[in-house]
């Protein structure tokens, strides 16, 4: 078993508790508040902009050409996925220039750069795979029965595309070739997979924090 899969398997009652939330689970349903819909989407462009440069501050510590390339390429994968929520943004009436970071967001966003700034690469690799990793998880259960007809359609439909897993899959190579299974990754990967239970648990009680 690889070491993704080894964290991944570790992690699956953070996993299942994010697919069981009634937020994920709103989104799948189609009967999520709008106005909840609306922060997540605010929160989670902030949250991609410091993901989009963490990749680019592991970028930077490339130890060789072919990191480099796989990390600035996530990183546009995050611009594309930046392009999705604009549009959402302009669907919900969310005025991006004027979202402030809840506690949870920036929470979330402080550990990713602090991680990114003091650790080597195959532990940005780590903290940031969780993310990846489980928002395909949660769109491929979301549209195992097919791609729903409601107003979350296309939250599903981007996250259990082909292109979505691909990015995670090269994201998880640099899990594979740049760090060891030690206590500080799998601490590390643990926390990160709290965070995105937070994340969820604020964008449902709309923490204004």
């Amino acid at each position: 078993m690889t070491l993704s899969n080894e964290l991944w398997a570790a992690n699956q009652d953070l996993a299942q508790a994010c697919l069981e939330h009634p937020f994920v689970q709103g989104i799948g349903d189609g009967i999520l508040e709008q106005v909840k819909f609306a922060y997540y989407v605010g929160q989670d462009v902030f949250f991609l902009e410091a993901f989009a440069r963490a990749y680019s501050i592991a970028a930077a510590k490339a130890p060789d050409w072919l990191s480099f390339t796989i990390f600035h390429n996530l990183a546009s994968g995050v611009l594309e996925e930046l392009r999705l929520h604009s549009g959402y943004a302009s669907q919900w009436g969310v005025n991006l220039d004027s979202v402030k970071p809840g506690s949870a967001t920036r929470r979330y966003t402080d550990f990713l750069l602090a991680i990114a700034w003091g650790g080597d690469v195959g532990l940005t690799a780590t903290a940031m795979s969780p993310c990846m990793r489980l928002y395909g998880f949660l769109g491929e259960q979301l549209a195992r029965n097919g791609i729903p007809n409601h107003q979350y359609a296309d939250w599903i439909r981007t996250y259990s595309s082909a292109d979505f897993q691909s990015l995670t899959k090269q994201l998880e190579s640099l899990v594979e070739n740049y760090a060891t299974n030690n206590a500080v990754v799998n601490s590390t990967y643990r926390y990160a997979m709290f965070c995105e239970r937070d994340f969820f648990q604020a964008a449902w009680i709309l923490d204004m924090i």
